[in-house]
């Protein structure tokens, strides 16, 4: 198994939250334009999408990227389009970070009466689901797959192994259903 294997399979993962995010902005965008009394704003969906980007995508897989897999390149001697692209990628997940940041503080105040949040909300969830898809198709098409012939194969194995090692802190099957749940579930507090 290649070490990029696991990070493929936690970006459908991810991939699936943020289609549910684009649906919950688009819901939401609906109703404020029927009235913005009747935004029905969602506050365990939002709970739910705070804690996956800020613990499974910030702090879990981006973790593992980052501790793991760029840690690793870090050491090699890369391309300058590669050493531009693991540069972009780091930077991109510290504003992964920031954003997320930002969307959970926005969620806090809204949950606690601040009904002006909503539209830090809407902002943060269109800059999210804008954001993210372009992160993961750069490193799913453009640099997962090119950098592990800087890796032998008694590297790459060491690789999953540290991987499988950093998982073993971490709960995918809880990750795993919480957006199957909403994905069964959907919002029904809609008109």
């Amino acid at each position: 198994m290649l070490p990029i294997a696991p990070l493929l399979i936690e970006h459908r993962l991810i991939e699936r939250m943020i289609r549910l995010m684009a649906q919950e902005k688009e819901r939401l965008q609906a109703n404020i334009a029927v009235s913005p009394e009747f935004a029905f704003v969602e506050p365990r969906f939002l709970r739910a999408a705070v804690i996956l980007l800020r613990d499974y995508v910030g702090a879990w897989h981006h973790g593992k990227e980052e501790d793991i897999l760029f840690a690793a390149l870090q050491e090699k001697p890369l391309t300058s389009e590669h050493r531009r692209i693991l540069e972009q990628l780091q930077a991109e997940h510290r504003w992964g970070r920031e954003a997320t940041k930002k969307f959970a503080a926005a969620t806090q105040r809204f949950n606690q009466g601040h009904e002006a949040a909503l539209t830090d909300i809407l902002a943060s969830l269109e800059a999210l689901v804008s954001f993210y898809p372009a992160h993961i198709a750069t490193e799913d098409q453009d640099f997962f797959l090119p950098v592990m012939a800087y890796f032998s194969p008694a590297e790459q194995e060491a690789l999953v192994k540290q991987m499988q090692t950093f998982d073993q802190d971490h709960d995918l099957a809880a990750a795993e259903q919480l957006v199957a749940a909403w994905e069964a579930q959907g919002c029904k507090c809609h008109l």
